[in-house]
Formats: structure tokens, sequence, C-alpha cells
């Protein structure tokens, strides 16, 4: 499945007939499982239906750092998207990818 950043919004836990997803380096991911975290409420709502790839980076909730945009990241910073990359491998389906929409 190929999907645009504005397409990926719906998947974002408001419609419980949805799957919820969240990406990681334009890989989707199925974290409907996670619900508790990433649903309506969850800890981690605010990265649901998006790429949350800058934010994970620098363990950050701040809405401007929920990106896809990895530039100018910290070596460090980059080591940690690669750790959170390997949980979500772990523990989550990959669904798809998130594609430009041009």
């Amino acid at each position: 499945m190929e999907v645009t950043a504005e397409e990926l919004r719906q998947y974002n836990g408001t419609d419980p007939s949805k799957p919820i997803y969240v990406a990681l380096k334009s890989r989707i991911f199925d974290v409907t499982n996670g619900q508790s975290f990433y649903g309506p409420g969850g800890p981690y709502a605010m990265f649901a239906g998006k790429d949350a790839s800058r934010a994970l980076a620098k363990m950050s909730k701040n809405e401007e750092d929920i990106t896809a945009d990895l530039q100018g990241l910290s070596d460090k910073e980059i080591g940690v998207l690669t750790d959170w990359e390997k949980k979500f491998e772990a523990k989550y389906p990959i669904v798809g990818r998130v594609v430009s929409s041009n």
C-alpha cells in the first residue's frame, strides 16, 4: 500500500473502523495493537496518522517535530531513531509506504 502524508492522516485512531498507523522513515506500521498508546487519549496519540521520524529521533512530542524531515539531526538522534525503528519492526506489521503527493 502506498499513501500520501495527507491520506495517512485518516488512520489517526479517530475512526474506529480504520486501523491506526504511524510511519517511521516513510514506512507505515500498523500500531492498532498499541491502541492504548496511539489511540485517542493515549500518550503517543499525536503520532497516529503521521510520520513521526523526527519527533522520535528527538524524543519530542512537539507538533513542529512530528514530521518526516530528518535534516539537521545529530548522529545520536539518528541512532535513537534507529532504535525506535527496531522496536517498531519487532512489534508492529509494516503495511506500506508514505509517498510524495506529486
